[in-house]
Order: C-alpha cells, then structure tokens, then sequence
C-alpha cells in the first residue's frame, strides 16, 4: 500500500517475542550478531492508535486499506454495511486473516435499524461457514443519522437502541455472539441526537450542538444505552434460567 511520509514513520518492525520454552542458544564470539529487526525475527505493527479499522467505503479487496492491513500484525477492525455482499466478507476475512486467529478481526456491522434483519443474518452465516472466529460489534450509530428539519445532522436514539437489541437477538438465535458496541459520545451535554430520557426533539438540536463532524450521544442518553442494553441482557437471562 501506498504510505505518507508520516505514515511511515507510525508503522514499525517490532522483534517477535521470544516463547519461555525456547532453547537458549550460547553465544559464540565467531557468530556474527544477528539484527533484532532483521525481516525473520520482527513483525509490523501500526503504531499510531489503539485499535485500527476499515471503513464501510475503504474495503475494496484490491484496495491499498486492505493490502496494508494484510500486512501488520495488529488486530485490525472492518466495517460491514448493507453494501457488502457475504462472499465477499468471506474474502476479506481470507485475505485478513489467512492463519485464522482468534480475535484479528472484528466485524464492525452498521446497517441501521430498518436493515439489520435483512443483511445481518446471511453475514452471520456466511462466517460461521469458515475456520475465522472473529469478533463481532455493533456500530449502531452511522446506519442511523438522518437530517433534521432544521438541517442539523442528527440521529434517534431509539433506532440506535433498536439496532442493538436486534443484533443481541439476531447472534442469539443464530448460536453466535455479540461481543461489543461502539458508539460514538461524549461527556458533554451537547444535544446532537434526539430522544433518550431527556426527549431532546428535532427543536432542540439548535440549543447546543458542538459537533463539526457527526452527532454524538450526550452524557444522558449514553448512560441510558448502557442500562437499556444491561436490561435487555437482565431479561434474557432471567428468561433462559426459567425454561
């Protein structure tokens, strides 16, 4: 893939950890030393955040965000919309993922609320049709922005509650599992998003929006997705110790 100057410089040869039951070999002075970042004794790692991702538009199979992520060692997130078709996850995940590990891949799904029962389910499937065991997260925010009245980019909290609800569900029926939600907030009492405990309306969005990019749940309605997804995993327990 094609790299920055500064791009470069955040992607780095890292040694490969030595496993405890390796042999210690003694050194012997007629032995050249051997270079620690030498090709087969390093990996590369991207070192530039926690956790790095493809995006929904970026995931071409061909693309340079594929064939650098195929390259570094770090788990590595992908997201998966409505767009993509489920042989073509099966590719990602080969090109991605060739020795299948656990966990080097999380499939961030963001279809919105109104699709996830008809994309998830065959996403879902498809995997389960392989050797990859990747992590599954719900990104119920960005299938879900609409456009206000007032022209504000907005979006409901009840459908990002709705996306989440039907992925725990979907995973379950399915003998699969969701494994996180990523949502996008803040701790401040922006009103970006309508609805939650404080019934923030499509009028009130004027009174303090801050964003210049996309809307974030405020401190309130965060807190109210973290008990309503609490509650609905309450409830299922409570259901399943009864049957």
């Amino acid at each position: 893939a094609l790299l920055l100057d500064y791009e470069q410089a955040l992607t780095r040869p890292v040694p490969k950890p030595v496993a405890k039951t390796t042999r210690h070999v003694p050194y012997e002075p007629s032995t050249p030393p051997r270079n620690s970042l030498a090709p087969e004794l390093c990996d590369w790692y991207n070192l530039s955040a926690h956790f790095i991702w493809i995006g929904d538009r970026t995931r071409q199979l061909d693309g340079a965000h594929v064939e650098y992520f195929r390259g570094v060692k770090n788990p590595v997130g992908v997201k998966v919309g409505p767009s993509m078709e489920a042989d073509e996850l099966v590719r990602v995940l080969d090109i991605l993922d060739p020795l299948f590990e656990p966990g080097r891949v999380t499939l961030i799904t963001r279809y919105g609320a109104s699709k996830i029962a008809d994309y998830l389910p065959a996403h879902i499937k498809a995997v389960q049709g392989t050797n990859h065991k990747p992590v599954w997260c719900c990104d119920p925010c960005h299938g879900n922005t609409t456009t206000a009245p007032s022209g504000h980019k907005t979006r409901s909290f009840d459908a990002i509650i709705s996306e989440i609800t039907s992925n725990i569900s979907i995973h379950s029926d399915l003998g699969s599992r969701l494994s996180g939600v990523h949502l996008e907030l803040t701790g401040e009492h922006v009103t970006e998003c309508t609805g939650g405990s404080q019934e923030l309306l499509d009028t009130d969005l004027p009174s303090n929006y801050q964003t210049f990019c996309d809307p974030r749940l405020n401190y309130e309605q965060s807190l109210d997705i973290a008990f309503k997804i609490a509650k609905v995993y309450e409830t299922r327990r409570e259901s399943s110790s009864q049957k």
